[in-house]
């Protein structure tokens, strides 16, 4: 399906479906050999999947390896523009790394025909602090909402590790998701996607039922700051999705909230032998998700279940 309207409000299908194709981790460099095989591979998963949007979870670029970081994040979501399908962006901690800000960065989203990502409040942590909406096909009103946090980049020197949502991207999150639900009286089944993972990730593989592969440790921040809490309290957001462990591709239920990995997109990094997606599927009306991960293969991966006693 191509997306007509450039800005435009996005929507379910007639079906009641919406569908979602998450790429992270692409670690696009300067367009090398490895660089179009990680494109040829996300062209051949939006040909296959025909999403009603992308969401790329962080380290689009590896702007450390980039002659030009913002020619490259053009090059790197030039296939979503070329086929004209919305898309919008959340930054890892190698996005911005060397020779380009974040700021800079995320004018390439807000200047180009189908991205859809804003800055956000800029009293606030971070760039890219926004909220979606997907509108309904039965009574054009709205049937989900999507949040986009920035996870930041590194702690600092003192606690060392990676970089978390801060207190005040969480009173934000809960100002935005109160708010909403306030002024239209219910609750819409909402999504969440940042870069780095939060530290539940790891108690959901150590103690619940999850579904695909943790083949290295998961690198969340040593600090829990509380944005779990927080939307475990909202009550909106059914499923959070993360990328950075480029070996985990994991998810499940933890405590009323789906948890998952993306499978990481790029060649010009570490990561699974068959690089991939996952996809993502919304029902209008509905509070649960359908997700599966798309393979370089053209497969199409349903881990079964797995539980800690199993492992």
């Amino acid at each position: 399906m191509k997306w007509d309207n450039q800005k435009s409000p996005l929507r379910f299908r007639e079906d009641g479906t919406f569908t979602i194709v998450q790429f992270t981790d692409v670690h696009w460099q300067k367009g090398d050999e490895l660089d179009q095989k990680s494109l040829l591979l996300m062209r051949n998963i939006m040909h296959a999947e025909k999403p009603d949007l992308i969401v790329y979870t962080g380290d689009t670029i590896y702007s450390m390896g980039c002659d030009d970081p913002i020619a490259a994040l053009r090059q790197a979501v030039s296939i979503s523009e070329e086929l004209g399908i919305p898309w919008a962006v959340v930054f890892g901690n190698h996005d911005a790394e060397a020779g380009v800000t974040r700021e800079e960065l995320m004018a390439i989203c807000t200047g180009s025909k189908f991205g859809l990502s804003e800055p956000g409040p800029k009293t606030i942590s971070g760039i890219g602090n926004h909220v979606i909406t997907v509108i309904g096909n039965k009574d054009n009103a709205p049937a989900a909402r999507l949040y986009f946090l920035d996870s930041g980049d590194y702690a600092p020197e003192s606690i060392g590790g990676y970089g978390w949502i801060q207190p005040d991207q969480i009173a934000w999150f809960r100002n935005e998701s109160m708010s909403f639900s306030h002024n239209n009286g219910r609750l819409v089944p909402a999504l969440a996607f940042f870069h780095i993972p939060l530290q539940e990730y790891k108690q959901l593989w150590e103690q619940g039922s999850t579904r695909g592969t943790k083949e290295e440790e998961v690198c969340c921040a040593q600090i829990n700051s509380g944005m779990y809490a927080a939307m475990l309290e909202c009550r909106d957001v059914i499923a959070v999705f993360a990328g950075h462990d480029h070996l985990n591709d994991y998810g499940g239920d933890w405590n009323g909230i789906k948890l998952y990995y993306g499978r990481a997109t790029g060649y010009n990094t570490y990561g699974f032998e068959h690089r991939g997606a996952r996809i993502i599927r919304m029902r209008e009306c509905s509070e649960d998700v359908e997700t599966w991960i798309r393979i370089d293969t053209g497969e199409c991966i349903y881990y079964p279940w797995r539980t800690p006693s199993s492992s």
